[in-house]
């Protein structure tokens, strides 16, 4: 059976793409000529290269029966230096001034800020301005402080740069859309208000273009988990053309051979190939600049964090399934999270094999109180998470302790738990009423020693393939967001990267795995200096 990939085969291998009205042949005329101030082609001619210009047929070519285009919305992610701003630049005007055009059509270049849109814009602008033809029946405006726009004389269409407050973009009605660097985009405000402007009015089209992400929640993440499986075949949508020059799974990121395949601007010499040659060297010796140099010069999608801890392919390879009644004869090691006011509260089991494996499984609490505004807050699908069963909800604005507590207590009664690993700073009330009943409650106090050991020893099951998961995406996202610093001595500080993440589950994974691991090797609590058993 052929495994199958998300590779654009089709931009190589000279497939016949349907054109039956021209509508193809005409964009790609048009581009051709275009000048751009950067081009070393006689008379500064726009350069398409032959993988861009099987792009562009592709998108324009195919037609419905009543002569419409069938694609209305690109998924381009492709890695930097790719010229991906130039295409897209040179597309809009295509809907501006060319053959694409509509009457008093809205062209439209959006961006997280004010800076990232008017690169875009000032890449269009600057073709404009090459050809006198264009200039003449256009007019730019691109004052510092004021909305940049290209108006056109020809029939009133605009091309304008928006970014961020999507509120103030509910009155349009985009006719071209490019969506740039969505991966930076925070929250949806802006694409749902242009999206919705969008659907006013036939025959537009919206570019996504973009370089690889992090995290698996959020609108890049969902939108790119869409065209993965529309390029996989699991999605049938005609309308939606996913390009993803992205690694396979396994690909070595110090292979050349990657490089070309997922840079197809490589082989015409952009981006320059000693440029990546040199950040690869500097990657070698560092784990976040690999990170960077996969995410941005590979285009391979990340977890949240810039500094990752964790490896993701490595992780989520270990989805396995562990049957509920082997778990009830493992050994099993609590971590408890208690949050403060209307943070989230995590418990993780973390079940240990004969053979060294460890099975984690996690539950969560979040406060019901304004649950869709913490979701909008956070950038994280609660309701949806609530609908599908996969975090409790407790009444009011707070965390209630009393089901936490009581769903530690039924764990102890389902499986054979050895001991259940606190903060002692926001449980000493639980953990005493859990001691006097008998129950193994021991402090894990937050000390960079002993949380140090704690996340290496979770960095060690899981970059060392011997976690077991069930594919709970609440705890990978908390293990995405988690930051790493290490210190000189090998331990690791765990932190989130932004104030609204959250990392409650791996805090409390790390305390099990931290206190398996002691288990494990036999070691004496009583030699943690910065651990007790809970006794007053």
């Amino acid at each position: 059976m052929t495994k199958k990939s998300t590779y654009p085969a089709w931009v190589f291998d000279n497939s016949a793409i349907s054109d039956p009205l021209g509508h193809g042949e005409r964009a790609v005329q048009f581009l051709r000529r275009l000048r751009h101030p950067a081009s070393t082609a006689t008379k500064r001619a726009f350069q398409l290269a032959p993988w861009q210009e099987r792009i562009v047929r592709r998108i324009y070519g195919p037609r419905n029966a009543d002569g419409s285009r069938i694609v209305k919305t690109v998924f381009l992610m492709i890695p930097r230096g790719n010229r991906k701003t130039s295409l897209a630049a040179a597309l809009a005007l295509l809907h501006l001034l060319g053959p694409e055009k509509l009457p008093a059509g809205q062209i439209i270049f959006a961006a997280s800020d004010r800076e990232q849109a008017g690169i875009g814009f000032r890449e269009a602008a600057e073709i404009v301005r090459q050809d006198k033809r264009l200039e003449a029946v256009t007019r730019i405006y691109d004052a510092h402080n004021a909305p940049k726009t290209i108006k056109s004389n020809l029939d009133g269409s605009t091309l304008k740069a928006v970014s961020s407050d999507g509120r103030a973009q509910h009155g349009t009605t985009p006719t071209f859309l490019l969506a740039d660097e969505i991966h930076v985009w925070k929250g949806r405000d802006l694409w749902e208000a242009l999206q919705s402007g969008m659907a006013k009015r036939s025959g537009g089209l919206t570019v996504i273009a973009t370089t690889a992400g992090r995290g698996n929640e959020g609108l890049a993440a969902e939108t790119y988990a869409y065209a993965r499986g529309a390029a996989l075949g699991q999605i049938d949508n005609p309308e939606f053309l996913p390009i993803l020059f992205e690694p396979e799974p396994g690909d070595d990121w110090d292979d050349e051979a990657v490089w070309h395949r997922v840079n197809p601007g490589l082989a015409h010499g952009f981006p320059d190939l000693e440029g990546l040659r040199s950040l690869a060297r500097k990657a070698k010796d560092s784990p976040t600049e690999r990170y960077a140099f996969e995410q941005f010069n590979l285009n391979r999608w990340l977890g949240n964090s810039r500094d990752p801890l964790f490896d993701f392919g490595t992780y989520d390879a270990r989805q396995l399934h562990d049957d509920e009644e082997d778990l009830e004869q493992l050994p099993c090691w609590l971590g408890v999270d208690l949050s403060r006011s209307g943070d989230l509260t995590a418990i993780v089991a973390a079940f240990q094999h004969p053979d060294g494996q460890v099975t984690l499984r996690p539950t969560f609490f979040v406060p019901g109180e304004e649950l869709k505004a913490r979701a909008d807050r956070d950038r994280v699908p609660y309701l949806r998470w609530r609908d599908e069963g996969l975090i409790r909800i407790c009444p009011g604005p707070i965390i209630d302790e009393e089901m936490v507590e009581d769903e530690i207590r039924d764990l102890c009664a389902r499986y054979d738990v050895r001991e259940i690993a606190f903060d002692p700073h926001l449980a000493t009330r639980m953990m005493q009423r859990l001691y006097d009943d008998g129950l193994p409650a021991v402090a894990v106090r937050q000390a960079p020693l002993t949380m140090g050991a704690a996340g290496a020893d979770l960095e060690r099951i899981v970059n060392g393939k011997l976690v077991r998961h069930d594919g709970h995406p609440i705890l990978r996202h908390h293990l995405a967001s988690v930051v790493a610093v290490r210190t000189d001595t090998g331990l690791v500080k765990m932190h989130k990267g932004a104030k609204t993440d959250h990392i409650d589950g791996a805090v409390a994974a790390a305390m099990a795995v931290y206190r398996l691991s002691l288990g494990q090797s036999n070691l004496s609590a009583y030699n943690d200096p910065d651990m007790s058993l809970f006794t007053f």
